[in-house]
Protein backbone atom coordinates (compact mmCIF):
# COMPACT_ATOMS: atom_id res chain seq x y z
CA UNK A 1 0.00 0.00 0.00
CA UNK A 2 2.66 2.19 0.65
CA UNK A 3 3.96 2.43 -3.42
CA UNK A 4 0.74 3.03 -4.09
CA UNK A 5 0.57 6.38 -1.86
CA UNK A 6 3.78 7.20 -2.88
CA UNK A 7 3.13 7.33 -6.04
CA UNK A 8 -0.61 8.72 -6.04
CA UNK A 9 0.30 11.74 -3.56
CA UNK A 10 0.25 14.41 -6.02
CA UNK A 11 -1.32 17.63 -5.87
CA UNK A 12 -4.63 18.06 -6.82
CA UNK A 13 -7.90 19.67 -6.62
CA UNK A 14 -10.92 18.58 -3.87
CA UNK A 15 -13.44 19.17 -6.50
CA UNK A 16 -15.75 21.45 -4.89
CA UNK A 17 -16.81 22.78 -8.25
CA UNK A 18 -15.27 22.16 -11.89
CA UNK A 19 -13.29 23.71 -13.34
CA UNK A 20 -11.27 24.31 -10.26
CA UNK A 21 -11.23 28.08 -9.21
CA UNK A 22 -7.44 28.52 -10.70
CA UNK A 23 -8.86 27.37 -13.86
CA UNK A 24 -11.69 29.61 -14.43
CA UNK A 25 -11.44 31.73 -17.58
CA UNK A 26 -11.48 35.29 -15.98
CA UNK A 27 -11.18 37.13 -19.37
CA UNK A 28 -13.84 36.16 -20.28
CA UNK A 29 -16.27 36.60 -17.55
CA UNK A 30 -18.21 39.37 -17.15
CA UNK A 31 -20.65 40.93 -14.14
CA UNK A 32 -23.23 41.19 -16.80
CA UNK A 33 -22.91 37.34 -17.83
CA UNK A 34 -23.14 36.86 -14.33
CA UNK A 35 -26.17 38.18 -13.74
CA UNK A 36 -27.65 36.98 -17.27
CA UNK A 37 -26.92 33.49 -16.04
CA UNK A 38 -28.35 33.87 -12.39
CA UNK A 39 -31.86 35.15 -14.07
CA UNK A 40 -31.76 32.17 -16.41
CA UNK A 41 -31.47 29.89 -13.73
CA UNK A 42 -33.07 31.60 -10.86
CA UNK A 43 -36.49 31.40 -13.31
CA UNK A 44 -35.72 27.64 -13.78
CA UNK A 45 -35.60 26.44 -10.64
CA UNK A 46 -36.68 28.78 -7.65
CA UNK A 47 -40.33 27.68 -7.78
CA UNK A 48 -39.69 24.49 -7.71
CA UNK A 49 -36.37 23.60 -5.56
CA UNK A 50 -35.63 27.07 -4.16
CA UNK A 51 -31.82 28.49 -4.07
CA UNK A 52 -28.75 28.14 -1.23
CA UNK A 53 -26.81 30.65 0.36
CA UNK A 54 -23.63 30.76 1.94
CA UNK A 55 -22.75 33.62 4.18
CA UNK A 56 -19.13 33.92 4.59
CA UNK A 57 -18.26 35.59 8.34
CA UNK A 58 -14.94 36.02 8.41
CA UNK A 59 -13.78 37.55 11.24
CA UNK A 60 -11.93 35.44 14.39
CA UNK A 61 -10.42 36.40 17.37
CA UNK A 62 -7.27 34.70 16.61
CA UNK A 63 -5.55 33.02 14.02
CA UNK A 64 -6.15 28.77 13.96
CA UNK A 65 -2.90 27.89 11.71
CA UNK A 66 -4.01 24.88 9.70
CA UNK A 67 -6.97 27.14 8.13
CA UNK A 68 -6.56 28.21 4.54
CA UNK A 69 -10.09 29.94 5.06
CA UNK A 70 -10.18 34.01 4.20
CA UNK A 71 -10.55 35.95 7.51
CA UNK A 72 -9.54 38.74 9.37
CA UNK A 73 -8.54 38.33 12.67
CA UNK A 74 -9.46 41.02 15.57
CA UNK A 75 -10.94 41.17 19.09
CA UNK A 76 -13.03 43.97 17.88
CA UNK A 77 -16.62 43.43 17.76
CA UNK A 78 -17.50 46.98 16.67
CA UNK A 79 -17.40 45.49 13.18
CA UNK A 80 -20.15 43.00 13.26
CA UNK A 81 -23.39 45.32 12.73
CA UNK A 82 -22.12 47.62 9.84
CA UNK A 83 -20.58 43.77 8.35
CA UNK A 84 -24.30 42.29 8.80
CA UNK A 85 -25.60 45.57 7.07
CA UNK A 86 -23.27 44.93 3.86
CA UNK A 87 -24.62 41.40 3.60
CA UNK A 88 -28.38 42.34 3.68
CA UNK A 89 -27.79 44.41 1.12
CA UNK A 90 -25.75 41.96 -1.06
CA UNK A 91 -28.62 40.36 -0.93
CA UNK A 92 -31.40 42.99 -1.58
CA UNK A 93 -28.85 43.66 -5.02
CA UNK A 94 -29.57 40.27 -5.95
CA UNK A 95 -33.29 39.93 -4.78
CA UNK A 96 -34.09 42.94 -7.15
CA UNK A 97 -32.39 40.74 -10.16
CA UNK A 98 -35.25 38.30 -9.92
CA UNK A 99 -39.01 38.63 -10.56
CA UNK A 100 -40.07 36.80 -8.01
CA UNK A 101 -39.06 36.13 -4.09
CA UNK A 102 -36.18 33.74 -3.15
CA UNK A 103 -37.32 30.69 -1.41
CA UNK A 104 -34.29 29.70 0.41
CA UNK A 105 -33.87 25.98 0.21
CA UNK A 106 -30.33 26.06 1.84
CA UNK A 107 -28.45 28.57 4.29
CA UNK A 108 -24.97 27.76 5.91
CA UNK A 109 -22.87 30.21 7.89
CA UNK A 110 -19.41 29.98 7.18
CA UNK A 111 -16.24 31.43 8.24
CA UNK A 112 -13.98 32.63 9.85
CA UNK A 113 -16.08 32.23 12.92
CA UNK A 114 -19.78 32.59 12.52
CA UNK A 115 -20.23 32.48 16.35
CA UNK A 116 -17.40 35.51 16.46
CA UNK A 117 -20.96 37.46 16.03
CA UNK A 118 -23.53 37.67 18.89
CA UNK A 119 -26.29 35.74 19.00
CA UNK A 120 -28.35 39.33 18.72
CA UNK A 121 -26.50 39.97 15.97
CA UNK A 122 -26.78 36.67 14.00
CA UNK A 123 -30.66 37.17 14.76
CA UNK A 124 -30.43 40.72 13.15
CA UNK A 125 -28.92 39.06 10.01
CA UNK A 126 -31.33 36.43 9.44
CA UNK A 127 -34.50 38.75 10.41
CA UNK A 128 -33.05 41.28 7.39
CA UNK A 129 -32.75 38.23 4.98
CA UNK A 130 -36.36 36.91 5.44
CA UNK A 131 -37.63 40.32 4.95
CA UNK A 132 -36.19 39.63 1.11
CA UNK A 133 -37.04 35.87 0.71
CA UNK A 134 -39.16 33.00 2.05
CA UNK A 135 -38.43 29.60 3.53
CA UNK A 136 -38.59 26.60 1.04
CA UNK A 137 -40.05 23.53 2.07
CA UNK A 138 -38.28 21.34 3.66
CA UNK A 139 -35.30 23.71 4.53
CA UNK A 140 -32.08 22.47 5.56
CA UNK A 141 -29.81 25.50 7.82
CA UNK A 142 -26.57 25.17 9.08
CA UNK A 143 -23.52 26.55 10.55
CA UNK A 144 -19.89 26.58 11.76
CA UNK A 145 -19.72 26.61 15.36
CA UNK A 146 -16.48 27.32 17.80
CA UNK A 147 -16.69 25.05 20.58
CA UNK A 148 -15.26 27.53 22.55
CA UNK A 149 -17.34 30.59 22.16
CA UNK A 150 -21.03 28.94 20.67
CA UNK A 151 -22.93 29.65 23.13
CA UNK A 152 -26.34 28.56 24.77
CA UNK A 153 -28.20 31.88 23.49
CA UNK A 154 -26.65 31.20 19.94
CA UNK A 155 -27.75 27.67 19.72
CA UNK A 156 -31.52 28.94 20.88
CA UNK A 157 -31.45 31.90 18.49
CA UNK A 158 -30.53 29.55 15.81
CA UNK A 159 -32.98 27.14 16.48
CA UNK A 160 -35.63 29.79 16.58
CA UNK A 161 -35.05 30.91 12.67
CA UNK A 162 -35.07 27.12 11.69
CA UNK A 163 -31.61 25.44 12.31
CA UNK A 164 -31.15 21.99 12.64
CA UNK A 165 -27.91 21.29 12.17
CA UNK A 166 -24.39 22.59 13.34
CA UNK A 167 -20.85 21.83 12.69
CA UNK A 168 -18.06 21.92 15.64
CA UNK A 169 -14.61 22.65 14.93
CA UNK A 170 -12.51 19.60 16.60
CA UNK A 171 -9.52 18.88 14.71
CA UNK A 172 -7.60 17.07 17.39
CA UNK A 173 -7.35 16.42 21.10
CA UNK A 174 -3.81 16.49 22.49
CA UNK A 175 -2.35 19.69 23.96
CA UNK A 176 0.89 19.02 21.51
CA UNK A 177 -1.32 19.60 18.74
CA UNK A 178 -3.88 22.21 19.38
CA UNK A 179 -0.30 24.71 20.35
CA UNK A 180 1.00 24.19 17.18
CA UNK A 181 -2.53 25.09 15.09
CA UNK A 182 -3.21 28.01 17.95
CA UNK A 183 -6.69 26.23 18.50
CA UNK A 184 -6.81 25.05 22.01
CA UNK A 185 -10.28 23.33 22.89
CA UNK A 186 -11.00 21.10 25.70
CA UNK A 187 -13.06 18.08 25.16
CA UNK A 188 -15.11 18.74 28.08
CA UNK A 189 -15.50 22.31 26.37
CA UNK A 190 -17.10 20.17 22.49
CA UNK A 191 -18.91 17.73 25.30
CA UNK A 192 -20.82 20.81 26.28
CA UNK A 193 -21.60 22.45 23.16
CA UNK A 194 -22.61 19.34 21.54
CA UNK A 195 -25.16 18.35 24.37
CA UNK A 196 -26.25 21.93 24.20
CA UNK A 197 -27.26 21.88 20.28
CA UNK A 198 -29.01 19.06 21.18
CA UNK A 199 -30.72 20.17 23.85
CA UNK A 200 -31.51 23.56 21.91
CA UNK A 201 -33.43 21.28 19.31
CA UNK A 202 -30.67 21.03 16.56
CA UNK A 203 -31.21 17.18 14.88
CA UNK A 204 -27.79 16.78 12.96
CA UNK A 205 -24.25 17.37 14.92
CA UNK A 206 -21.21 16.96 13.22
CA UNK A 207 -17.33 17.54 14.12
CA UNK A 208 -14.88 17.75 12.05
CA UNK A 209 -11.51 16.18 12.55
CA UNK A 210 -8.20 16.54 10.71
CA UNK A 211 -5.70 14.06 10.25
CA UNK A 212 -2.00 14.74 9.04
CA UNK A 213 -1.14 17.62 11.51
CA UNK A 214 2.11 19.17 12.74
CA UNK A 215 3.07 16.59 15.65
CA UNK A 216 -0.08 14.48 15.35
CA UNK A 217 0.94 10.46 16.11
CA UNK A 218 -1.51 7.83 15.68
CA UNK A 219 -2.16 7.20 19.00
CA UNK A 220 -3.38 11.19 18.60
CA UNK A 221 -5.80 10.42 15.94
CA UNK A 222 -6.96 6.88 17.64
CA UNK A 223 -7.42 8.78 21.17
CA UNK A 224 -9.42 12.01 19.04
CA UNK A 225 -11.48 9.45 17.46
CA UNK A 226 -12.26 7.64 20.24
CA UNK A 227 -13.52 10.41 21.97
CA UNK A 228 -15.67 11.60 19.27
CA UNK A 229 -17.34 8.27 18.92
CA UNK A 230 -17.81 8.50 22.86
CA UNK A 231 -19.99 11.64 22.21
CA UNK A 232 -22.30 10.17 18.60
CA UNK A 233 -22.41 12.69 16.26
CA UNK A 234 -24.33 12.58 13.52
CA UNK A 235 -22.00 13.65 11.06
CA UNK A 236 -18.25 13.50 11.06
CA UNK A 237 -15.95 15.13 8.35
CA UNK A 238 -12.59 13.57 8.80
CA UNK A 239 -10.32 15.72 6.35
CA UNK A 240 -6.42 15.54 5.71
CA UNK A 241 -4.69 18.43 6.20
CA UNK A 242 -4.76 20.32 3.50
CA UNK A 243 -0.52 22.00 3.60
CA UNK A 244 -1.21 24.94 1.80
CA UNK A 245 1.35 28.00 2.73
CA UNK A 246 1.62 29.79 -0.32
CA UNK A 247 -2.34 30.76 0.03
CA UNK A 248 -2.19 34.46 0.51
CA UNK A 249 -2.61 35.25 3.64
CA UNK A 250 -2.35 31.80 4.97
CA UNK A 251 -0.74 31.05 8.94
CA UNK A 252 0.35 27.97 7.78
CA UNK A 253 4.16 28.69 8.39
CA UNK A 254 4.03 28.68 11.73
CA UNK A 255 5.54 25.22 11.29
CA UNK A 256 8.28 23.27 9.42
CA UNK A 257 7.40 20.69 7.25
CA UNK A 258 9.71 18.48 8.84
CA UNK A 259 7.00 18.81 12.01
CA UNK A 260 4.27 16.75 9.53
CA UNK A 261 3.01 13.41 9.42
CA UNK A 262 4.59 11.23 6.26
CA UNK A 263 2.31 10.48 3.87
CA UNK A 264 2.14 6.77 4.83
CA UNK A 265 1.41 8.13 8.23
CA UNK A 266 -1.25 10.19 7.06
CA UNK A 267 -2.66 6.92 5.30
CA UNK A 268 -2.19 4.77 8.43
CA UNK A 269 -3.68 7.83 10.31
CA UNK A 270 -7.32 7.72 7.95
CA UNK A 271 -7.32 4.12 8.02
CA UNK A 272 -7.43 3.55 11.86
CA UNK A 273 -10.10 6.65 12.36
CA UNK A 274 -12.02 4.88 9.55
CA UNK A 275 -12.46 1.80 10.59
CA UNK A 276 -13.13 2.61 14.26
CA UNK A 277 -15.34 4.80 12.79
CA UNK A 278 -17.17 2.39 10.25
CA UNK A 279 -17.28 0.03 13.98
CA UNK A 280 -19.29 1.97 15.83
CA UNK A 281 -21.79 2.74 13.48
CA UNK A 282 -20.15 5.39 10.70
CA UNK A 283 -21.33 5.13 6.92
CA UNK A 284 -18.54 6.37 4.67
CA UNK A 285 -19.72 9.32 2.52
CA UNK A 286 -18.50 10.33 -0.37
CA UNK A 287 -15.09 11.86 0.16
CA UNK A 288 -13.67 13.01 3.92
CA UNK A 289 -17.70 12.51 5.51
CA UNK A 290 -19.22 9.73 7.59
CA UNK A 291 -22.60 9.63 8.85
CA UNK A 292 -24.73 7.66 11.07
CA UNK A 293 -27.31 5.89 9.18
CA UNK A 294 -30.46 8.22 10.89
CA UNK A 295 -28.69 11.18 9.49
CA UNK A 296 -29.84 13.05 6.76
CA UNK A 297 -26.54 12.66 4.52
CA UNK A 298 -26.53 9.05 4.73
CA UNK A 299 -30.21 9.24 3.50
CA UNK A 300 -29.42 11.42 0.82
CA UNK A 301 -26.39 9.14 -0.64
CA UNK A 302 -28.88 6.15 -0.24
CA UNK A 303 -31.70 7.65 -1.94
CA UNK A 304 -29.10 9.37 -4.73
CA UNK A 305 -29.78 12.83 -4.34
CA UNK A 306 -26.73 13.76 -2.39
CA UNK A 307 -24.79 16.45 -4.22
CA UNK A 308 -21.48 18.45 -3.92
CA UNK A 309 -20.84 21.86 -4.11
CA UNK A 310 -19.23 25.01 -2.37
CA UNK A 311 -20.63 24.33 0.72
CA UNK A 312 -19.32 20.72 0.75
CA UNK A 313 -21.69 17.42 0.31
CA UNK A 314 -25.33 18.00 0.85
CA UNK A 315 -28.58 16.50 1.36
CA UNK A 316 -30.33 17.91 -1.61
CA UNK A 317 -28.99 19.73 -5.15
CA UNK A 318 -30.17 23.66 -5.86
CA UNK A 319 -30.00 24.88 -9.34
CA UNK A 320 -28.71 28.24 -7.60
CA UNK A 321 -26.56 28.96 -5.24
CA UNK A 322 -25.59 32.63 -3.74
CA UNK A 323 -22.44 33.31 -1.93
CA UNK A 324 -22.81 36.57 0.48
CA UNK A 325 -20.12 38.25 1.89
CA UNK A 326 -16.14 38.43 1.14
CA UNK A 327 -14.83 35.67 -0.83
CA UNK A 328 -18.12 33.82 -0.81
CA UNK A 329 -18.44 32.06 -4.11
CA UNK A 330 -22.06 31.77 -5.74
CA UNK A 331 -23.19 29.61 -8.60
CA UNK A 332 -25.42 29.37 -11.43
CA UNK A 333 -25.13 26.21 -12.41
CA UNK A 334 -24.06 27.79 -16.39
CA UNK A 335 -20.97 30.40 -14.08
CA UNK A 336 -19.43 30.66 -11.39
CA UNK A 337 -18.46 33.76 -9.74
CA UNK A 338 -16.65 35.06 -6.34
CA UNK A 339 -16.43 38.05 -4.34
CA UNK A 340 -13.64 40.36 -3.29
CA UNK A 341 -11.26 39.04 -0.93
CA UNK A 342 -10.95 42.11 0.87
CA UNK A 343 -13.23 43.51 3.60
CA UNK A 344 -12.64 47.51 2.66
CA UNK A 345 -13.35 46.54 -1.13
CA UNK A 346 -16.29 44.52 -0.34
CA UNK A 347 -17.80 47.86 1.55
CA UNK A 348 -16.81 50.01 -1.09
CA UNK A 349 -18.50 48.23 -3.80
CA UNK A 350 -21.78 47.48 -1.66
CA UNK A 351 -22.18 50.77 -0.80
CA UNK A 352 -22.19 52.10 -4.45
CA UNK A 353 -25.05 49.20 -5.40
CA UNK A 354 -22.56 47.48 -7.15
CA UNK A 355 -22.10 43.37 -6.72
CA UNK A 356 -18.54 42.91 -5.40
CA UNK A 357 -18.02 40.58 -7.38
CA UNK A 358 -13.88 39.82 -8.01
CA UNK A 359 -13.96 37.52 -11.04
CA UNK A 360 -16.02 34.07 -12.40
CA UNK A 361 -16.51 31.54 -14.89
CA UNK A 362 -18.91 30.73 -17.41
CA UNK A 363 -18.88 26.75 -18.15
CA UNK A 364 -18.82 25.72 -21.75
CA UNK A 365 -20.93 22.58 -23.10
CA UNK A 366 -17.86 20.88 -22.53
CA UNK A 367 -17.14 22.09 -18.94
CA UNK A 368 -21.12 21.17 -17.72
CA UNK A 369 -20.54 17.47 -19.17
CA UNK A 370 -16.95 17.23 -17.62
CA UNK A 371 -18.87 18.67 -14.24
CA UNK A 372 -21.04 16.28 -14.04
CA UNK A 373 -18.81 13.05 -14.60
CA UNK A 374 -17.00 14.38 -11.61
CA UNK A 375 -19.67 15.27 -9.66
CA UNK A 376 -21.05 11.59 -9.86
CA UNK A 377 -17.23 10.27 -9.09
CA UNK A 378 -17.28 12.81 -6.42
CA UNK A 379 -21.10 11.37 -5.01
CA UNK A 380 -21.52 7.83 -6.34
CA UNK A 381 -18.28 6.40 -6.60
CA UNK A 382 -18.95 5.79 -10.71
CA UNK A 383 -20.22 7.47 -13.92
CA UNK A 384 -21.27 6.34 -17.17
CA UNK A 385 -21.36 7.91 -21.12
CA UNK A 386 -22.74 5.81 -22.85
CA UNK A 387 -25.81 8.41 -24.07
CA UNK A 388 -24.99 11.50 -25.92
CA UNK A 389 -25.36 14.11 -23.76
CA UNK A 390 -22.72 12.39 -21.42
CA UNK A 391 -19.96 11.33 -23.85
CA UNK A 392 -17.03 13.53 -24.81
CA UNK A 393 -14.83 13.61 -27.13
CA UNK A 394 -11.57 13.34 -24.49
CA UNK A 395 -13.30 9.88 -23.62
CA UNK A 396 -10.20 8.03 -25.54
CA UNK A 397 -7.68 10.30 -23.85
CA UNK A 398 -9.45 9.69 -20.32
CA UNK A 399 -9.56 6.18 -20.76
CA UNK A 400 -5.91 5.83 -21.81
CA UNK A 401 -4.86 7.60 -18.40
CA UNK A 402 -7.85 5.21 -16.30
CA UNK A 403 -5.65 2.60 -17.48
CA UNK A 404 -2.86 2.76 -14.81
CA UNK A 405 -5.15 3.29 -11.47
CA UNK A 406 -7.25 0.44 -13.13
CA UNK A 407 -4.10 -1.63 -13.00
CA UNK A 408 -3.65 -1.03 -9.71
CA UNK A 409 -7.25 -2.29 -8.53
CA UNK A 410 -8.57 1.15 -7.41
CA UNK A 411 -10.97 1.14 -10.52
CA UNK A 412 -13.34 -1.29 -12.52
CA UNK A 413 -13.41 0.31 -16.30
CA UNK A 414 -15.10 -0.87 -19.14
CA UNK A 415 -15.77 1.40 -22.18
CA UNK A 416 -18.70 2.99 -21.00
CA UNK A 417 -18.21 3.64 -17.20
CA UNK A 418 -15.69 3.51 -14.72
CA UNK A 419 -16.54 2.87 -10.98
CA UNK A 420 -14.20 3.19 -7.79
CA UNK A 421 -13.59 0.38 -5.58
CA UNK A 422 -13.20 -0.02 -2.49
CA UNK A 423 -9.22 -0.04 -2.47
CA UNK A 424 -9.46 3.00 -4.97
CA UNK A 425 -11.87 5.51 -2.72
CA UNK A 426 -8.90 6.74 -0.65
CA UNK A 427 -7.61 7.91 -4.54
CA UNK A 428 -10.88 9.61 -5.52
CA UNK A 429 -9.54 13.14 -6.00
CA UNK A 430 -6.89 10.79 -8.72
CA UNK A 431 -9.51 9.44 -10.30
CA UNK A 432 -11.33 12.67 -11.08
CA UNK A 433 -8.40 14.27 -12.48
CA UNK A 434 -8.18 12.45 -15.75
CA UNK A 435 -11.78 13.94 -16.35
CA UNK A 436 -10.26 17.67 -15.48
CA UNK A 437 -9.72 18.45 -18.94
CA UNK A 438 -8.68 22.37 -17.79
CA UNK A 439 -5.94 20.33 -15.76
CA UNK A 440 -4.96 18.14 -18.07
CA UNK A 441 -4.67 20.64 -21.20
CA UNK A 442 -2.49 23.01 -18.46
CA UNK A 443 -0.52 21.27 -15.97
CA UNK A 444 0.12 24.02 -12.96
CA UNK A 445 3.65 25.66 -13.28
CA UNK A 446 3.54 26.68 -9.32
CA UNK A 447 1.45 25.25 -6.47
CA UNK A 448 -1.71 25.40 -6.72
CA UNK A 449 -3.51 22.20 -4.46
CA UNK A 450 -2.67 20.36 -1.66
CA UNK A 451 -1.18 16.50 -1.79
CA UNK A 452 -4.06 14.11 -2.75
CA UNK A 453 -3.11 11.82 0.37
Amino acid sequence: MHSIISKYNVPGPRYTSYPTVPYWDEENFSLKDWKRTLQQSFKESNSSEGISLYIHLPYCESMCTFCGCNKRITKNHKVEVPYIQLVIQEFKLYTELFQERPKIKQLHLGGGTPTFFSAEHLDRLLCGLFTLADKAPNFEFSFEGHPNNTTTAHLETLASHGFKRVCYGVQDYNLKVQKAINRIQPYENVKTATENAYSAGFTSVGHDIIYGLPFQTLVDVINTIDKTISLQPDRIAYYSYAHVPWIKGNGQRGFNNNDLPSAALKREQYEAGKNKLIEAGYVEIGMDHFALKTDSLYKAQHNGTIHRNFMGYCDSKTQVMIGLGVSAIGDSWYSFAQNVKNIEAYEKLIVNKILPISKGHILTSEDLKVRMHILNLMCTFKTEWNHHEQYLAKIPDILTKLKELQADGLIILTEGSVEITEKGRPFLRNVCMPFDLRLQQKQPDRPLFSMTV
